[in-house]
This record gives structure tokens, C-alpha cells and sequence, in this order.
């Protein structure tokens, strides 16, 4: 059960254009996946337990069918791009997915330091596209900032979090080689290399108020 406020759009996202790192393809953006989330997983924001993909059709679009797909296996294993593919809708018999969505939990630390279990803390989504690998990681939770949305510090929360998630970053730049392209900001945050930029307090110390956009 979710125990955080999240906001509807990023508060920050993080994004790897892969096209040199392995050939293009479900198989190759699985296995892919698999070692983000090991790296995700070794700061505690991300143990995956299952996929979400949308079904288009070449030349029509979008079928309007989304698929979850329950994970029993590792991301790595040889089977779970069969299964993938037997999921597709059978009345559109030629659907493929793009890209892929990988759902799971993660742990953030409260300011009494005491961990919760949130689902969804990261997002990161995965390209099957034939143009080649790219990946995404975002996240909507008030916990990476020095503010929370009503735009009060919570330094304790953001010391016990932020570091964690610019640590993986890290990681994730070490494991691919290269440093993220942050995604464009949003009203709830604006991301950087390393983590997410704080906005300027006001005169009272105050940042945003964002609650009426939540």
C-alpha cells in the first residue's frame, strides 16, 4: 500500500540512448533490464515483480490493450521473451510492443530514519524498438527533494534519500558507459545529472506549494 504522496508527472527523469550498447530487439532490452535493476536493486529502489507493455499495430496504432505480465523469473531469463510474445492480443494477431514498463517496489527512509516499502518508487522503461536500446528512469516522490509539495524542508527525508538515488545514478552511468540526458522539467521538479536541482526558498524559507497540482 502506498505511503507517499505521487505527483502526476516527473519530478525528475533520466534517459540513455543505447543504440551502441547491444543490438535492438525484446530479447536484448530484457536482458538489459535485468542489470538495471540488479544496480537499482543495490540501493533498494527497485525490486521488479512485474512488466506492463502496450500492443500497437504497424501502420494503425495504438490497439488500446495494455498487458501485465506477472514476473516468476529473472529479467535475464531465456524464456520471459516467449511469454512476452505470447501475451499479444489475439485479436491482433501482428500487435508488437515498443517498449516496456518494469514495475516493482523500493525502500525510502523516513526522518526518524525507519524504511518503508513503497510501490513504485522509480519508474524505468525499456525500448524494444528496431531504431535501438534506450532506457528511461523517473521518479514522482517528494522524498528526492529538499521540499516536500507543500514546499516545506524536510532536510532529515531529504538526507536519508537524495543520496541514495544520485549514488545509483552513478552506478547506472559506470554500468552503461555513459552519463543520463535529464528529461525536461516539470512544475514538480527539474532533474540534473546527479539527482534533481532545488528550487529557491522564498522569504519565508518556503519552496512551491504544489499540493493543488497533486
Amino acid at each position: 500500500m502506498s505511503t507517499l504522496m505521487r505527483a502526476p508527472q516527473e519530478r525528475g527523469s533520466w534517459y540513455w540512448d543505447l543504440y551502441d550498447f547491444g543490438p535492438p530487439g525484446l530479447e536484448s532490452a530484457l536482458s538489459l533490464a535485468g542489470r538495471l535493476c540488479e544496480v537499482l536493486a543495490q540501493h533498494e529502489l527497485l525490486r521488479p515483480f512485474q512488466l506492463e507493455y502496450v500492443w500497437s499495430v504497424l501502420d494503425v496504432g495504438t490497439t488500446g490493450v495494455k498487458s501485465t505480465l506477472e514476473l516468476t523469473e529473472p529479467l535475464s531469463h531465456p524464456g520471459l521473451p516467449e511469454r512476452v510474445i505470447g501475451s499479444r492480443p489475439a485479436a491482433f494477431p501482428t500487435a508488437t510492443m515498443s517498449d516496456f514498463n518494469v514495475i516493482g517496489s523500493g525502500t525510502w527512509i523516513d526522518a526518524e530514519r525507519q524504511p518503508h516499502t513503497e510501490p513504485r518508487l522509480v519508474d524505468l522503461c525499456l525500448s524494444t524498438a528496431p531504431t535501438g536500446l534506450s532506457a528511461e528512469l523517473s521518479v514522482h516522490h517528494d522524498i528526492w527533494g529538499w521540499y516536500d509539495f507543500a514546499g516545506r524542508p524536510h532536510p532529515e527525508v531529504y538526507q536519508n534519500n537524495a543520496p541514495r538515488l544520485a549514488a545509483a545514478l552513478k552506478d547506472l552511468t559506470a554500468l552503461l558507459g555513459m552519463p543520463p540526458e535529464p528529461g525536461e522539467p516539470t512544475i514538480f521538479g527539474r532533474a540534473t545529472v546527479d539527482g534533481l536541482a532545488n528550487p529557491d526558498a522564498d522569504e519565508n524559507g518556503l519552496g512551491p506549494d504544489l499540493t493543488s497540482r497533486l
